[in-house]
């Protein structure tokens, strides 16, 4: 009789656990359906409605990560925002339990990589020094389990291009003394050639356009940059911010050297 207990009750338990495996699947699909849609609050809560069912949701972790830096992203970095702040320290939190979940997850680690870029603008000048040798360490491990990871290749990219915009008394500072000396290692070339990866691998994405754009103005490519934001015009919305990079790719376009596309 106690081992037809022991069964029974082990039949109840996994009767029980098929529903809620069954809910976090379907919360999953909707919060993919959500984000398509460009709507990452609604994500974020079914993500996180996935996770209250399993917290250790691979996919749903890594992609609240992405939903919660989505809706932070929509604020500039200019304005003092504590709700902000705290989105992208969740995002953070979120894919932290994405690559404990996967280690060979390159969904994981690039989530990881971009929410520390973002929680890293709440942080002193030091420590978005010593967060930047993370960022790179976890894209190019995204990039080792997936060559072709376009949101891992633009993460590399804006890493050098970060690194080469600050003048030149800043990463002498930032290498010397604040412990920053994987700077080193960055360049335009480098910048360049990441995130034209990126375009590569998703030409329909305007982000990874924009920011491939803004490097050769860096570089005065003015004609390769002009190629690339007359496509932006035509590219369908995909991003919840994809409206004001339009906008900004109109605007740069503007500013350019006339005649530089001939």
């Amino acid at each position: 009789m106690g081992n037809m207990r022991v069964v029974g009750l082990l039949c109840i338990l996994a009767a029980a656990a098929v529903p809620a495996a069954g809910q976090a699947v379907d919360h999953v699909a909707l919060g993919r359906a959500a984000a398509d849609a460009r709507d990452p609050a609604g994500a974020l809560r079914h993500f996180e409605a996935a996770l209250g069912a399993d917290s250790t949701d691979y996919e749903a972790n890594w992609r609240a990560a992405i939903a919660a830096i989505d809706i932070g992203k929509q604020t500039p970095d200019s304005v003092k925002s504590p709700e902000r702040d705290r989105l992208y320290a969740l995002a953070e939190r979120h894919a932290h339990r994405a690559v404990q979940a996967r280690l060979m997850g390159a969904d994981g680690h690039f989530a990881l990589a971009a929410a520390i870029g973002r929680a890293s603008l709440t942080k002193s000048a030091k420590e978005r020094v010593q967060r930047a040798g993370e960022i790179r360490i976890e894209a190019l491990k995204a990039l080792e389990i997936d060559p072709r990871h376009d949101g891992a290749w633009h993460v590399m990219g804006r890493w050098h291009a970060e690194i080469m915009r600050l003048s030149g008394v800043e990463r002498f500072f930032a290498k010397n003394f604040l412990g920053g000396t994987v700077f080193k290692k960055a360049s335009w070339a480098e910048a360049e050639r990441a995130l034209a990866k990126a375009v590569e691998y998703r030409p329909e994405y305007i982000y990874h356009r924009l920011d491939l754009a803004e490097v050769y103005v860096d570089q005065k490519k003015h004609t390769q940059a002009e190629s690339q934001l007359r496509a932006i015009a035509d590219l369908p919305l995909s991003d919840v911010m994809d409206p004001q990079y339009k906008r900004d790719a109109a605007a740069l376009l503007a500013r350019l050297p006339a005649g530089s596309g001939k």
